[in-house]
C-alpha cells in the first residue's frame, strides 16, 4: 500500500533529516514506526502525505509509491482524496465548530461526496462522540479530541491512516481504548495503518510489522512477534531489562553495538 524508497529528507536546505530511509506498509496491515524523540518519525509522514513543503522541508532522491504510484509530487489534498489521510500529532481539531461539523467538514475530502455521509457509521466506533455531537470540539477531553481526530479520518474513507502519537497525553485507561478502536477499525475496514507511537506496547498490541528508527535511519525491522522477541526490544523499548539490572541504553549506544546495523 506504501513504499518509502531510499529518500533523503532535509529542512531549510541545510538540517538532513532522513538518510537513505526505506520502509513499506503492506494492505490492511498496521506498520508500527518506533524510536526515540528527533528520530525523524514525523518526518517520514510529512513526507508521505505531502505536508513537508508546507514547512520548508524537502524530499532530495528517492520516491513515495501509494497503491501502486508514484506520489512524491502530489499535494495533500489531492493524496486524502486518493485515499491517504494523515491524523497528526496534536490532533488538529476545528475547536469551535461542534463534532459533528468537524465530521462533516471531513466529507470533503472525497469529491462528489455529500455532507454528511457515512458519520453514523462512524459513531458505531466512537458512540462517545455521538453523544457529544452538538458540543463544541474544543470543550472535549484530550481522548475525546484524538477521537474525533481518528474519526474525521475514516470518514473520508482512506486506504491509508498515517497515525502520529495518538496516545500523547493520555491516561492509560483511554489509551488503551484508543488502541481498541485502531485495532478494531484495522480489521473490519481492511484500512492499511502506519502508526507513530512512544507507547511500544500499545503500538505492538496493534501492529503487524515495525521499524526501529534512530537518526534517520531504520536500524531494525521485522514483523512484530520477531521484534517482542528481540533482547534490546525487550529492554529499551518494553522495560523487560536484565536480571542483574546493568545494561542501559547510553551502553549500547542506541544498538550499534551489532555492526551489521552500521551498514
Amino acid at each position: 500500500m506504501l513504499q518509502i524508497n531510499n529518500i533523503n529528507v532535509n529542512y531549510h536546505h541545510a538540517v538532513q533529516v532522513l538518510k537513505g530511509f526505506s520502509i513499506s506498509v503492506k494492505p490492511g496491515e498496521v506498520t508500527a514506526l518506533l524510536g526515540a524523540n528527533g528520530a525523524g518519525k514525523t518526518t517520514v509522514l510529512k513526507a508521505a502525505s505531502g505536508l513537508l513543503p508546507l514547512e520548508n522541508g524537502h524530499i532530495e532522491d528517492g520516491d513515495i509509491i501509494f497503491d501502486g504510484h508514484s506520489v512524491r509530487q502530489v499535494k495533500p489534498h489531492l493524496l486524502a482524496r486518493k485515499g491517504l489521510v494523515h491524523v497528526r500529532e496534536g490532533r488538529r481539531i476545528f475547536a469551535e465548530m461542534s463534532v459533528e461539523d468537524n465530521l462533516k467538514a471531513a466529507t470533503y475530502a472525497l469529491t462528489g461526496r455529500k455532507a454528511g455521509q457515512g458519520i453514523d457509521q462512524v459513531y458505531t466506533y466512537f458512540p462517545r462522540l455521538q453523544e457529544r455531537s452538538r458540543q463544541l470540539a474544543g470543550l472535549l477531553s484530550g481522548g475525546e479530541q484524538q477521537m474525533l481526530a481518528m474519526a474525521r479520518a475514516l470518514i473520508a474513507e482512506p486506504k491509508l491512516i498515517l497515525l502520529d502519537e495518538p496516545s500523547l497525553g493520555l491516561a492509560p485507561k483511554m489509551v488503551d481504548e484508543i488502541f481498541a478502536i485502531i485495532a478494531r477499525i484495522n480489521r473490519e475496514q481492511n484500512v492499511s495503518m502506519l502508526l507513530v507511537e512512544q507507547n511500544a506496547r500499545a503500538a505492538f498490541s496493534v501492529s503487524h510489522q515495525g521499524y526501529i528508527v534512530e537518526n534517520g535511519k531504520v536500524v531494525l525491522e521485522g514483523r512484530i512477534d520477531e521484534l517482542k522477541a528481540n533482547e534490546d526490544i525487550q529492554t529499551f523499548y518494553l522495560g523487560m531489562g536484565d536480571a542483574d539490572g546493568e545494561k542501559s541504553f547510553r551502553d549500547v549506544k542506541h544498538y550499534k553495538r551489532r555492526k551489521r546495523w552500521l551498514n
